[in-house]
């Protein structure tokens, strides 16, 4: 092989995905029709067609008879064909709908309906149709053809609906095929955007900015987890693929503008599940002047809002049990929630040694957690988020797990931290953020200790945002929500990959 990647001279090229030995007998007869469309100087795929209506404008038009009939050109895949000798019949989808055509031979012309029609068309492929607008006698909706143009051949079947795509594995690798096959999953996706949309418009309303902060960080923080890394050539710099947006968002506090948010991307190098996708969506929104009580209200608002603009309502179904949106969300500290769950009570727990003997005197897998906070965090994982199914705010958690929080006042162990939980997942994180210069590098050299004994999550120390808030910070609120597991709620979907287009997967030689 060259350095391109092309066969040298005299090598054979490997077999291609068009090799005959790798298609099966579908696949071979639709390659042999492309030969023939190309054989009869027809291109199968045009730079463009004629099209003068979607297929939801044309089906608001007023259909006629004879000469008074609208004319119009639709284009559009084939999702049906019906064969009835010297007239057809087929249905074409473009994504705004659904439409019937007519193809008649003595309309077409008897040789384009032989040759081209009845010799070289198939169900999945791409038409252009000019002709009028009528009703069949049955009543239906239909464009007489008076032309026709293939736009795109495909040259694999349609998989079928009921049987062809089922496999979840197979259906995230080839999601194109899935969202072909299942006009369900294309919904997901619209609803995903209309999600985001309210989202956009409801702090758009309030005065919020919509601002964009660095992927490529040279220094990652804001979050609990581990980077994926890159490298700079010509800078000759190491790279961090962002985890969070917090910190760069929190520098704008400092520069005076008071309310940003930004939906983004985040990337963070840790395991999959149901709920957990390496590379994920997120919302980050920040407000000088309020605090993890305000925010829990602006929460509360836009949720219920989102719920009504994407689903109608603030009952939402979910996988089985209904999901209430309307406001006020139910509230509760870390501590009332866990010692209902557990028994335990964190507060006369609060040495990392008592609470882990207490834990494993009632059976509790206490793991590697190093210190009290994250035992704290273990118990509100295991017991108490996968039983809430309405949102419900939880608040006051451990500053151990918490580096960016504002301590809550007379309490040296708890912060002003809420997370808000819905259908066994959490949803959203928030904070009274920090705005002592002096307190956050304490909270900095705190993580710098955890990282050097073996926590490869504790944060690195940012000197630049330490800086920053010596500039000066307002009292702010700040909160993060994981769109991804919002549109799992709102489109009842049970797995974080459905609602992603293209979820992460292992190599496909994997197994």
């Amino acid at each position: 092989m060259t350095a391109a990647g092309a066969a040298s001279p005299g090598e054979a090229e490997p077999p291609g995905p068009f090799d005959p030995a790798r298609l099966n007998d579908q696949e071979q007869a639709r390659l042999h029709k492309l030969a023939l469309l190309r054989k009869q100087g027809l291109d199968p795929y045009p730079a463009r067609v004629e099209r003068t209506h979607t297929i939801a404008e044309a089906r608001a038009l007023e259909p006629g008879t004879d000469d008074d009939a609208p004319q119009i050109a639709v284009a559009g895949r084939i999702v049906l064909l019906r064969d009835l000798g010297r007239m057809s019949f087929a249905q074409l989808d473009d994504g705004t709908g659904v439409i019937q055509i007519m193809v008649r031979r003595n309309q077409v012309g008897a040789d384009w309906y032989r040759e081209v029609w009845k010799a070289c068309v198939d169900l999945g492929d791409f038409l252009s149709v000019r002709g009028s607008l009528v009703l069949t006698r049955t009543g239906e909706l239909t464009v007489d053809a008076q032309a026709c143009t293939v736009a795109g051949k495909a040259l694999k079947p349609l998989p079928d609906k009921w049987h062809g795509l089922q496999d979840p594995e197979a259906r995230y690798r080839r999601r194109y095929v899935d969202l072909l096959a299942n006009p369900e999953v294309r919904e997901v996706f619209r609803l995903r955007a209309r999600t985001v949309r309210s989202i956009r418009n409801f702090l758009d309303d309030l005065g919020y900015l919509e601002v964009e902060t660095p992927v490529l960080q040279p220094i990652y923080g804001g979050a609990a987890a581990q980077p994926f890394t890159t490298h700079h050539n010509q800078l000759h710099q190491d790279l961090y693929l962002r985890i969070s947006f917090e910190l760069y968002l929190k520098r704008l506090i400092v520069g005076g503008l008071d309310r940003v948010y930004e939906i983004g991307r985040d990337f963070r190098n840790e395991g999959v599940s149901f709920k957990h996708n390496p590379e994920f969506t997120q919302l980050e929104f920040y407000e000088a002047w309020s605090d993890y009580q305000g925010i829990m209200e602006r929460l509360e608002a836009m949720l219920a809002k989102v719920a009504v603009d994407v689903c109608g309502t603030t009952e939402v179904a979910h996988q089985g049990r209904t999901v209430s949106f309307a406001p006020p969300f139910e509230r509760m500290t870390l501590r009332d929630a866990i010692l209902e769950h557990t028994g335990l009570d964190i507060h006369e727990l609060a040495a990392e040694a008592d609470l882990r003997d207490a834990m494993r005197a009632r059976g509790m897998d206490t793991g590697d957690d190093p210190n009290w906070g994250k035992l704290v965090d273990s118990l509100l994982s295991r017991y108490v988020e996968p039983r809430v199914t309405n949102p419900m705010f939880l608040y006051e958690y451990p500053k151990a797990i918490s580096p960016f929080a504002k301590g809550v006042p007379g309490e040296p162990r708890l912060v002003e931290r809420f997370e808000l939980f819905a259908a066994g997942m959490e949803v959203s994180n928030a904070f009274t953020e920090i705005n002592d210069p002096m307190d956050q590098y304490q909270r900095f050299l705190g993580e710098k200790f955890l990282r050097e004994h073996g926590d490869d999550e504790a944060h690195q120390v940012d000197d630049d945002f330490v800086e920053a808030l010596t500039w000066g910070m307002p009292p702010t609120g700040g909160c993060g929500v994981g769109i991804d597991r919002l549109t799992m709620l709102l489109a009842d979907r049970p797995n974080i990959r459905e609602v992603i287009l293209f979820p992460h997967l292992r190599d496909a030689d994997q197994g």
